[in-house]
């Protein structure tokens, strides 16, 4: 089972190396001779003065401003073509973001509105109301995915200007969200440069059995990339991102959103309204010292 996807994964090439040699000569004991001192060279990132190796981001609210305008609207023309009378209006939907996943906050609606006797759930049972969220949700995708490939979704202020100065590095880059995969993976697709997108891998949707605010989407990316959780930097828009950011140990920069802004967010290391686009966040900027001058 493929616990993430990469939207293309490179061939690796190793050089093998001898650690040492056997040097025999006649009547001569077999001495095994002392490998040379490898010289240690700073790795890009080092080089550029950054003391972390991975910058993982979410996807809705911070690559894009997905939220109200996006997976909301895609979320009532799925109930709409099926027949249910449901909308989320802005300010229903805000309330819903706190829980994180898209099946997450229809069962949690539809949990609410069962309890009036009102409802998609009312008068089935919980097979029934798996098997409808599941399908609801694969649409709401379908509809989603055609408006990011239709252009309804452009990337943030300084977001691809970022990754593409994290890739010149040589930073590990992924995208770990909550959202289903194939939505996140056509952003990353769609609007990402073809030279960048290449190395950049996506953990989303039931990947893990958690979802935010439990910090195992990016437990699972520190593993899967091989890294200690305190090598890693998010950049999260929410208070449940940042709360599962922290808890795996890493740093996290908050870039507020159209939903987010009012949240709590004094445990981020700091807080930005955005990248910016052309002149902002720079990636020495996330470092230890350049996010203790941010919060000053």
């Amino acid at each position: 089972m493929l616990l993430a996807q990469s939207i293309h994964r490179p061939d690796l090439r190793h050089s093998l190396c001898p650690l040492s040699r056997l040097s025999s000569r006649p009547g001569s004991q077999i001495v095994r001779s002392q490998p040379k001192a490898a010289s240690r060279r700073p790795s890009r990132c080092q080089a550029a003065g950054l003391d972390f190796d991975a910058l993982l981001f979410d996807c809705d609210g911070v690559l894009c401003d997905t939220e109200a305008e996006g997976h909301r609207v895609a979320f009532n023309q799925a109930f709409q073509q099926k027949g249910l009378e449901v909308t989320w209006p802005l300010h229903l939907y805000g309330e819903l973001l706190e829980t994180g996943g898209g099946k997450e906050r229809m069962t949690r609606h539809f949990t609410d509105l069962e309890k009036n006797g009102e409802g998609p759930f009312s008068s089935k049972g919980e097979g029934d109301r798996q098997a409808l969220v599941k399908e609801l949700h694969l649409l709401k995708t379908d509809i989603f995915m055609e408006m990011v490939e239709g252009g309804a979704m452009p990337l943030r202020p300084g977001i691809l200007r970022l990754v593409k100065e994290a890739n010149d590095v040589g930073l590990k880059i992924a995208v770990c969200s909550t959202s289903n995969e194939k939505a996140v993976s056509k952003i990353v697709e769609v609007l990402i440069l073809p030279s960048v997108k290449a190395n950049i891998q996506v953990f989303a949707g039931d990947v893990v059995p958690k979802k935010k605010p439990d910090p195992a989407i990016y437990n699972l990316a520190a593993k899967e990339l091989g890294l200690e959780p305190s090598r890693c930097v998010v950049v999260e828009d929410s208070f449940i991102g940042l709360k599962a950011a922290k808890a795996a140990g890493m740093r996290c920069i908050v870039t507020r959103s159209s939903y987010t802004k009012s949240e709590d967010f004094q445990a981020a290391d700091a807080v930005v309204d955005e990248l910016g686009a052309t002149e902002g966040i720079a990636l020495q900027d996330l470092t230890v010292s350049g996010l203790a001058k941010l919060r000053q």
